[in-house]
């Protein structure tokens, strides 16, 4: 009897627990198909198809340009923006192909974040703090050439290549690393380093491509952009330890590698290249605040020029451009259906030295944020952003940030010559570079 009332009850109990245990399911259920909902709502555009590594943008509004947030505007337009994004996601057109596409390959000259980003450094003010008020990675206290170049062709900034967040890669990406070398083993992100990065970045593109996927950038924005080129002063700077013939003897390796970075781009579809020499390494403080000889022995490696430039590491950054505007005349002879153009960069910034009193420069050879006070403000274990430096007052023009860079005065001055096209070879500016479609038959727009 007992035996069997236990099993009635079981049974009963059994019977009870049914439909709790098909009610509970239906509630999980209910709450999974909530979530799913959600996400395909609010989850951006560019999750979609997404795998690589990407940042796909979600497409724009129909009808409006892309949106550029001014330094310093409040964050309350900015969540205005994403909400009426949010909006519109139903009824958006689809992506349009970018107007301009620019891929960058170079040391820090024209890095706009990705040693920071590679390095987890963690950069603090004073650096960035004449336009942007905050560090952004680059290594000047304001915007770098190819800042003003982006600027002048009406696209954002170039997003670094390794940066994790934020990155958008529809107009191009920087793949410049500070302290990069054009020679391979230099340094971790050589030229050859950075080639391979944009193979990469290309190859998984063309997968997307092939999956009925948008990229961040299509068939035709590969082939239509602008390759633009900026490396060779690291490679030089670290020569210059050894005897004057022997560093000339270095210079035509640095020189091929940029024209085999050339010709593998070119082989790969690119067409149009925008390459800049080096600069008067010779008048930057750090190479002046080296120990060194006698400045007055006239014909010798260390001494001064009339303006106070080494004149050694001047003649040797001039025996690098000669050759490379001489390689870049040999490529466009080759590669009749490309446009290769060579910009004088050190005619353009030995002219801020030269002629400092025209820009309204008073100490060309002085770095604003170092340590040592006049001439140079450079000391090699004091430099800019360490506990001692010492800091030029905001809005003083100088040509060199820390001894090395530019400010952002000097790059203004450097972009606004460089887009005249009067220093390239071909003369050409970069706005008729990037319009140009002459040497671009048989473009495909997936």
């Amino acid at each position: 009897m007992t035996s069997g009332g236990g099993g009635g009850g079981a049974s009963k109990a059994a019977a009870a627990v049914t439909p709790l245990r098909l009610q509970h399911y239906l509630v999980m259920a209910g709450v999974a198909a909530a979530v799913v909902l959600a996400c395909l709502r609010y989850a951006p555009a560019a999750a979609t198809g997404a795998g690589y590594g990407f940042v796909l943008p979600a497409a724009p509004h129909h009808g409006h340009a892309r949106v550029v947030v001014p330094a310093g505007a409040g964050a309350g337009a900015a969540a205005r923006d994403r909400d009426e994004e949010e909006e519109d996601a139903d009824t958006a057109a689809p992506a349009a192909p970018p107007s301009v596409v620019i891929f960058n390959f170079g040391d820090s000259n024209s890095d706009t974040g990705g040693m920071a980003a590679v390095n987890g450094m963690n950069l603090n003010l004073p650096e960035g703090r004449t336009f942007f008020r905050r560090p952004t990675g680059r290594l000047s206290d304001g915007r770098l050439v190819i800042d003003f170049i982006c600027e002048s062709l009406h696209t954002p900034y170039l997003s670094p290549y390794l940066k994790a967040l934020g990155a958008d890669f529809r107009n191009g990406v920087n793949f410049a690393i500070g302290g990069s070398t054009a020679t391979p083993g230099g340094s971790p992100f050589s030229l050859d380093v950075q080639l391979h990065q944009w193979l990469y970045f290309r190859a998984r593109s063309m997968e997307m491509i092939n999956l009925g996927q948008r990229p961040p950038i299509g068939r035709r924005g590969f082939r239509n952009a602008v390759y633009t080129i900026d490396i060779g002063q690291n490679d030089l700077s670290a020569y210059m330890h050894l005897p004057h013939d022997q560093v000339l003897a270095k210079v035509p390796g640095v020189v091929a590698q940029i024209r085999y970075t050339v010709e593998a781009l070119y082989a790969h579809g690119a067409r149009k290249f925008w390459i800049h020499g080096t600069g008067a390494l010779g008048c930057l403080p750090q190479k002046l605040a080296i120990p060194r000889g006698d400045d007055a022995d006239a014909g010798g490696g260390d001494g001064l020029d009339a303006h106070g430039c080494l004149k050694n590491y001047n003649a040797v950054a001039a025996r690098f451009n000669a050759l490379l505007a001489d390689a870049c005349a040999l490529l466009r002879r080759r590669m009749v259906d490309a446009a290769i153009v060579f910009v004088d960069m050190y005619a353009i910034k030995y002219d801020l030295v030269a002629n400092h009193t025209a820009h309204g420069i008073d100490r060309p050879l002085m770095a604003c944020c170092g340590y040592g006070g006049p001439p140079y403000n450079y000391n090699h274990f004091k430099a800019c952003m360490s506990a001692e430096m010492q800091l030029c007052d905001l809005g003083a023009r100088f040509v060199s940030w820390d001894g090395v860079h530019f400010t952002e005065a000097a790059n203004a001055i450097v972009a606004a010559k460089v887009l005249t096209g009067d220093y390239s070879t071909p003369r050409v500016t970069i706005a008729s570079l990037v319009n140009s479609t002459t040497a671009l038959p048989n473009d495909q727009q997936p």
